[in-house]
């Protein structure tokens, strides 16, 4: 079923679209909450002529969503949450929050036009941001521990690590190993 769109909805298509949906889709959702009409001849026609009139109008937002995707370039997120010890979050990490730590950098983006997975480990990862339906901008979203200094810990230890060619958790355990035999030597020269 042929329809035209009358907002944008993402994942589907911007407004003054013409896309193609399930008829149920389309007559029981997007027709009747008027997010969509049935794209007939007259319809279409009425569509080409509203385009043609708007044609500035459209110029203008999309000059208006570029110079927004321009001053969003080079901007990177770090978010930093709570993590347990396998690296899986606690809650995860979705649109909503990338919207919030944009606003606490000065940009005011709705977090309706953000999309991306939610994320649920710790690492990298990628929001897009769709200003206009030929504008989108991809920032790039770093999910880091809120108990950073635990991984300088056990960056030290990778640094033993490369040099003994052990792994990290060998080399823990040898550490702890040699802490606990010192510690029972210092027990038997206190007893006697």
């Amino acid at each position: 079923m042929e329809i035209i769109l009358k907002e944008d909805i993402i994942g589907l298509g911007y407004k003054n679209d013409i896309v193609d949906v399930k008829r149920g889709y389309g007559r029981n959702y997007l027709i009747p909450t008027g997010k969509a009409v049935i794209a007939s001849e007259s319809a279409k026609k009425v569509l080409a002529e509203d385009l043609k009139q708007q044609a500035h109008k459209l110029a203008a937002k999309k000059a208006e969503a570029e110079k927004k995707a321009a001053a969003l370039e080079n901007v990177a997120l770090e978010i930093s949450v709570k993590v347990s010890a396998t690296g899986v979050t606690y809650g995860s990490v979705t649109a909503a929050t990338v919207a919030e730590e944009l606003e606490k950098k000065g940009f005011a983006v709705d977090r309706k036009i953000i999309t991306m997975r939610d994320i649920k480990k710790v690492g990298e990862y990628e929001a897009t941001i769709h200003f206009h339906k030929e504008v989108e901008v991809k920032v790039p979203v770093t999910v880091v521990a809120e108990n950073a200094p635990k991984a300088e810990v056990k960056s030290e230890n990778a640094d033993t690590a490369e040099k003994t060619g052990k792994t990290v958790d060998t080399v823990e355990t040898a550490e702890l190993e040699q802490k606990e035999s010192v510690e029972e030597a210092d027990d038997t020269k206190t007893a006697e």
